[in-house]
């Protein structure tokens, strides 16, 4: 079992989450978020004074998958979020021990 987490930007989510839908992936958390990376933020204007916006408004979605459904996760994420320009994301993968479903204690793959 994987962890795959992505980082990606707020107008991408229905895209992303009906591309993972799609390819197959059904459960899903989604977090609001806040930060930057290369992006480094912007200055705005308000009132006619300036100031920075470093923390930029973000969408982490996690999920955890069967280790063959690795590859549709991150190709289906990749596409729907991407613009090409700085900011669109990044995406992480992480191996993950054990599942268990609270519920009934079912373990392992049988949990997700």
């Amino acid at each position: 079992m994987l962890k795959i987490e992505a980082i990606i930007q707020p107008s991408k989510l229905d895209a992303v989450k009906d591309a993972l839908l799609e390819a197959g992936i059904e459960g899903m958390t989604i977090l609001e978020a806040r930060g930057h990376g290369r992006q480094k933020g912007h200055t705005e204007f308000y009132r006619g004074r300036e100031y920075t916006v470093d923390l930029l408004p973000k969408v982490k979605i996690e999920m955890v998958v069967l280790d063959e459904m690795k590859d549709k996760a991150i190709a289906a994420i990749g596409s729907a979020a991407r613009t090409g320009r700085i900011g669109d994301g990044k995406i992480f993968v992480s191996r993950i021990e054990d599942a268990i479903r609270i519920r009934n204690d079912e373990r392992g793959e049988t949990a997700l």
